[in-house]
């Protein structure tokens, strides 16, 4: 595809305007569903250093699972964008961690010390059938899942409304390990989404 840019744009614009017009009971339903596969399906994120995104434009809302791995021993970190073409640097987050406003008007913690993440909790504007995202067009993740050794454990997290037949990806994108919905926990595999259980998938991480 010579225009993927251009497709891509398109792509985005409409699933994010898609995104932002579901219905507050709707977003409530599939958010709880969301994270409770999350708390189910990974329970060694309670071990480890999880990064997440502070919720923007209509995404899911990964706060709640935070808040529970958190009191069971995960440490939360926010992503800070150094430059426009280098990987996020963590920053650790807690509840009344000091705050500012950064790049693109997200909230990021302000001077907390700096950690390697070993896994990410990633929002996704949309998903295909191979497990890879569209995100916002900066390629942040994907530079950043290739930076880091051992590379962290990629969790994307959508709607299922957000789901494409493919995102044509280029070489520098980089698939989901896993994907979660508010339809369940998908394994990415080498031939597409495998959907599974939440006891499958905390058998396979632990």
């Amino acid at each position: 595809m010579n225009d993927w840019r251009d497709w891509r744009k398109h792509q985005r614009a409409e699933l994010m305007a898609m995104r932002e017009c579901v219905a507050v009971e709707d977003y409530r339903c599939w958010s709880t569903a969301i994270t409770s596969s999350l708390e189910r399906g990974f329970p060694s994120l309670q071990k480890k250093i999880v990064g997440f995104c502070w919720p923007h434009r209509g995404e899911y809302d990964p706060r709640p699972v935070m808040s529970f791995i958190e009191t069971r021993g995960a440490t939360l970190a926010l992503p800070e964008v150094v430059n426009k073409y280098e990987p996020l640097r963590f920053r650790k987050w807690w509840r009344d961690a000091p705050m500012k406003i950064g790049a693109y008007g997200i909230p990021v913690p302000d001077n907390t010390d700096a950690v390697t993440v070993g896994a990410l909790i990633i929002p996704m504007i949309g998903f295909d059938k191979m497990g890879f995202r569209i995100g916002y067009g900066g390629g942040y993740f994907d530079r950043t899942l290739v930076a880091i050794d051992p590379r962290p454990l990629a969790i994307g997290v959508a709607f299922e409304i957000l789901r494409l037949d493919s995102v044509h990806p280029h070489r520098y994108d980089v698939p989901m390990d896993f994907i979660v919905t508010e339809a369940g926990i998908y394994r990415v595999t080498l031939t597409g989404l495998d959907l599974i259980s939440a006891e499958e998938c905390a058998a396979a991480n632990a």
